[in-house]
């Protein structure tokens, strides 16, 4: 057996322990107390010297003493006493162990130094932490925990994975009824990784979903790998990325000494694998219940039902805002609904069904009913029950009872939406849920968790089209030294692999006009070589030269502006190229080697304005034309290609294609590519293709 496979194996004996050690001194007793009323039945051994007895239970003066290799151990001693505990537990032949001490890599040099020494007497242990709160199973029961979480005890359910012990432990305290089958604080990951948890857990019956909050990951290609698995066994991820921001990326690099990489990239690797991001805690929530309850959607049109017009109204501009589709309903149902409802009722989806059948079992169930049979793939109820009014809250209850009734009897799933996430009663919730139903609190969450986790029904779909084509391959740092290529080089090179260019060529000084005319007006001059990442600061272009003595004119004055630029240059050569005309759009397509994420494609609004306008979306290599068509879709110089205002359209086929060509080139060089650049792509009207005006590589080595 390998490590990899050992250590697999006693994650797997960490998770669900027959036998659990508590090493350390009389603190433990408040985690073994709860072990103990959490009905734990596998057998519980403290460890410790000095004391007889920890909670009751006698104590082991070492690990030595133990009557066999525990499972599951948490360690409550000081990090410089870990390292030794923790080879004890090595030597043992222990399973995992949970390591709450901080004091480790998150501190700085000295540190990391002994977290380094740490993870050598780990061995093939499962090593959760240092410096993190712990684990708990609510399925069998376990606290290995550093502080009071709350939470009961469950068959199935949502397991969390946060690298942040606050936030693991403020889950447990949700008033939200998120059914936790596991709360997993990873601490500094010195042995395990996000990507580790989630391998065990997508092969856990009693996992039903996955949250996670994420401030860095250490192996994005292994975290891409798990998460496809986990969406091939119908395991849906949602995660909360920290960091987002300059300042919050700072803090999680100190904070936990993650690798905390550029926020558009990780909403990339999201996209790619399938995992739904969100952006607060309460939302994580709410989509975890969503999607372990009720499971993911078939599809995203969405049937809501409100006794409000307010509410209706509210729904619908949330709906409008997150691309939530709320289809209208059809001619039959209308007709049959305005036989139910008042005629002061308005017929529309949302659907206000007013006070008129409020508290009327049967005719609220036939009301929802007719709706359901139409083409919608959920029902969604908004309702906020009044506290302290029995009788209210039983006619709300009625209107949950009709709603589930109905989407039951049509194989839809059932959501019940509170506008205040506070006006949704426990006791609602736990029947709900028993009947699978997801309770969802907070309307604007609750239409943000459907709508995403439509969204990953979606792309989990392709996902089992083509697997393959999402996995990262490692990606190799770059070799010392850059080499810049000149944009006549790097022209030639993706012409290759089928980027068109302007006609042009590469001549001396005395040959510029000569070629100009040759190629025809109007012209662009540049110098060629040597090659000059900056053209346009060190004066070295000219645009719009419409006849010979402009173009020699232009020679000559780029020839004094390098000169002013850098005294050290000479000029050799220029090109010359024939000026591009008539392009509907100006696009920017990028790569960049990135630590973490590998090749990374960028496509933006280009020329003048690429920075200006910030227009841009991410890509990771390798990529397809489906991809890239949907990430020229999302960007605002889509309505320029899409024939703005009466304009031509643009040849979005051909962007597309000049796409490829460029990311095929940047995968055919991975070993090598540090940074490649087109700016600006040419969109030409449809049918006359596309042009690279300039170009630029720079490939690692010397």
């Amino acid at each position: 057996m390998t490590s990899t496979e050992s250590r697999r194996r006693n994650l797997r004996r960490l998770l669900s322990p027959r036998h659990v050690a508590f090493v350390g001194g009389e603190w433990l007793a408040g985690p073994i107390a709860q072990c103990v009323a959490n009905g734990f039945t596998g057998s519980i051994w403290p460890v410790s010297p000095k004391h007889d007895t920890i909670a009751g239970i006698r104590c082991f003066p070492s690990i030595a003493d133990l009557p066999e290799a525990p499972d599951a151990s948490f360690l409550a001693v000081p990090r410089e006493a870990t390292v030794g505990v923790v080879r004890a537990l090595a030597e043992k032949g222990a399973g995992g162990v949970v390591c709450y001490a901080a004091g480790f890599a998150e501190v700085g040099p000295q540190g990391a130094a002994l977290q380094e020494m740490l993870v050598a007497a780990a061995g093939d242990l499962a090593l959760v932490g240092p410096n993190c709160y712990g684990l708990l199973n609510y399925v069998d029961g376990v606290v290995l925990f550093a502080s009071g979480p709350s939470g009961a005890r469950v068959k199935r359910g949502v397991a969390f994975v946060g690298q942040s012990g606050n936030m693991a432990l403020n889950v447990t305290f949700n008033e939200r009824s998120v059914p936790f089958s596991y709360v997993i604080s990873s601490g500094n990951q010195a042995v395990l990784g996000i990507e580790d948890y989630l391998d065990a857990l997508v092969e856990d019956p009693a996992v039903s979903a996955i949250a996670l909050y994420i401030e860095g990951l250490a192996d994005v290609p292994a975290f891409a790998q798990a998460a496809l698995r986990a969406a091939a066994r119908g395991k849906p991820i949602v995660a909360l990325k920290a960091g987002r921001s300059e300042l919050g990326a700072q803090l999680a690099m100190s904070h936990t000494s993650s690798l905390a990489g550029d926020d558009k990239l990780y909403s990339a690797l999201f996209e790619r694998v399938g995992v739904v991001r969100v952006n607060t805690l309460p939302a994580l929530l709410e989509t975890a219940k969503l999607l372990a309850v009720g499971g993911p959607p078939r599809g995203h049109r969405l049937a809501m039902f409100t006794c409000s017009g307010g509410d209706g109204l509210m729904a619908a501009d949330r709906a409008a805002e997150i691309g939530l589709a709320l289809p209208s309903l059809s001619d039959k149902q209308v007709s049959s609904l305005r036989t139910q409802l008042p005629a002061f009722a308005t017929i529309s989806n949302p659907l206000d069904y007013n006070t008129s059948l409020w508290g009327r079992g049967a005719e609220l169930e036939r009301c929802f009913s007719t709706v359901m049979e139409g083409d919608f793939d959920a029902g969604m109820l908004v309702v906020d029950f009044p506290p302290g009014d029995p009788a209210g809250r039983r006619d709300c209850n009625i209107s949950v009872d009709a709603l589930i009734a109905a989407c039951e009897r049509q194989g839809k799933p059932a959501i019940v939406a509170s506008t205040l996430a506070e006006a949704l009663p426990q006791a609602t919730r736990d029947r709900m849920i028993e009947r699978g139903a997801a309770p969802l609190q907070g309307l604007e969450d609750a239409l943000g968790a459907f709508a995403a986790a439509a969204r990953m029904a979606l792309r989990h779909a392709e996902l089992k089209r083509d697997p393959l084509q999402a996995m990262l391959p490692p990606t190799a740092p770059a070799k010392p030294g850059r080499v810049l290529l000149s944009e006549w080089r790097s022209k030639q090179r993706l012409k290759e692999f089928g980027l068109p260019m302007p006609g042009g060529d590469l001549v001396p000084a005395g040959d510029a006009v000569a070629a100009a005319s040759r190629i025809g007006f109007p012209i662009v001059a540049k110098i060629g070589e040597p090659a000059i990442a900056h053209k346009t600061e060190a004066g070295a272009v000219r645009l719009g030269l419409g006849d010979g003595a402009a173009v020699g004119e232009a020679v000559a004055g780029m020839i004094r502006s390098v000169g002013r630029y850098d005294a050290g240059l000479k000029v050799e050569k220029f090109l010359i190229e024939r000026q591009v005309q008539g392009a509907v759009a100006e696009l920017i397509v990028g790569v960049k080697r990135d630590p973490q994420f590998g090749l990374v494609l960028v496509v933006g609004a280009g020329g003048v304005m690429a920075e200006l306008l910030s227009d841009s979306a991410v890509l990771l290599l390798p990529t397809g034309a489906a991809e890239i068509e949907r990430a020229i879709a999302g960007l605002k110089v889509a309505e320029l290609i899409g024939g703005f205002r009466g304009k031509p359209a643009g040849d979005l086929a051909a962007l597309v294609d000049a796409v490829m060509g460029i990311a095929a080139y940047a995968e055919s060089e991975r070993d090598r590519l540090v940074e490649l650049d087109v700016n600006p792509l040419m969109v030409l009207p449809k049918g006359q293709g596309v042009v690279a005006a300039d170009a630029l590589i720079v490939l690692g080595g010397d």
